[in-house]
């Protein structure tokens, strides 16, 4: 077993972390938290690869033991930005559910992630690893973020469905990131030509991910008064209610713009 110094058994450490009993589990976690108190997140780095042991938790099948991951996933984010490639690097050996936590974790490490994420998504041509690349993006809390604009319009019309799913989302997401004002005339434009497409996407998860990014656009003030309107009358369309007597069939998706029409008539 790894002994390293200040820090004690790393093997027993993971086991207990990846132990069925929840009591082992919690004392596991509350253990390297107390390492970390007192090394430091820098001495205290051979630590990170035992938390993320619990990134493999299913919080579905497991909803007793989210509370850890949440706090293992605050815990990895607190050693700060050496961590990112070693994630990158995690999202290759890991299965769906872990990737998500990765992806949140990635996100969560800000502005400094967002170059590694851009040149990961550069580096590889594997749609599951660009969607994921693109989901931790969709969680960076920086108007730096902006810079991944070209990238999530490309994908946003990629071949791929899965792409266009997670660059839908991402781009709103992004949204709540950017200060009103920033995005320049152009880029509203391209942002909402390239959601008014994907409102005419055959995946009705992809057209909800359109209405809902429509609305954000809306809500955190990146719309003038004639794009209100103009993204009103676009969702009036979706809910059948142009006189048209046509409506999506997709209940997620009128949901979706019920909402979001709300927004939009604030800024009419």
């Amino acid at each position: 077993m790894e002994r390293i110094g200040g820090i004690g058994d790393i093997g027993e450490l993971e086991e207990m972390l990846l132990s069925e009993d929840r009591e082992k589990v919690r004392c596991g976690l509350d253990t390297i938290k107390e390492k970390i108190g007192e090394l430091g997140a820098k001495e205290a780095r051979p630590l990170f690869g035992a938390l993320t042991a619990l990134f493999y938790i299913d919080p579905l099948d497991r909803p007793d033991l989210k509370p850890c991951l949440d706090e293992a996933i605050d815990l990895v984010v607190g050693f700060g930005d050496w961590v990112i490639p070693r994630l990158l690097e995690s999202l290759d050996d890991s299965d769906v559910k872990a990737q998500i936590v990765i992806a949140n974790a990635l996100g969560r490490l800000g502005a400094d992630a967002i170059d590694p994420l851009l040149e990961a998504y550069a580096a590889t041509d594997d749609s599951d690893r660009r969607s994921f690349l693109l989901y931790a993006l969709g969680h960076v809390r920086s108007p730096k973020v902006r810079k991944a604009l070209p990238v999530i319009l490309q994908a946003m019309a990629a071949p791929s469905r899965v792409l266009r799913d997670s660059a839908t989302r991402t781009v709103g997401r992004m949204m709540e990131a950017i200060p009103s004002g920033d995005l320049t005339e152009e880029e509203v434009f391209a942002i909402t030509e390239a959601l008014r497409l994907n409102l005419g996407d055959h995946n009705p998860g992809i057209r909800s991910k359109a209405v809902r990014s429509l609305g954000k656009l809306a809500r955190y003030g990146h719309l003038n008064h004639d794009r209100c309107e103009w993204a009103y009358m676009v969702l009036q369309k979706v809910l059948g209610k142009d006189g048209s007597n046509e409506w999506d069939r997709a209940y997620i998706v009128r949901r979706e713009a019920r909402e979001a029409m709300s927004y939009c008539q604030r800024g009419m």
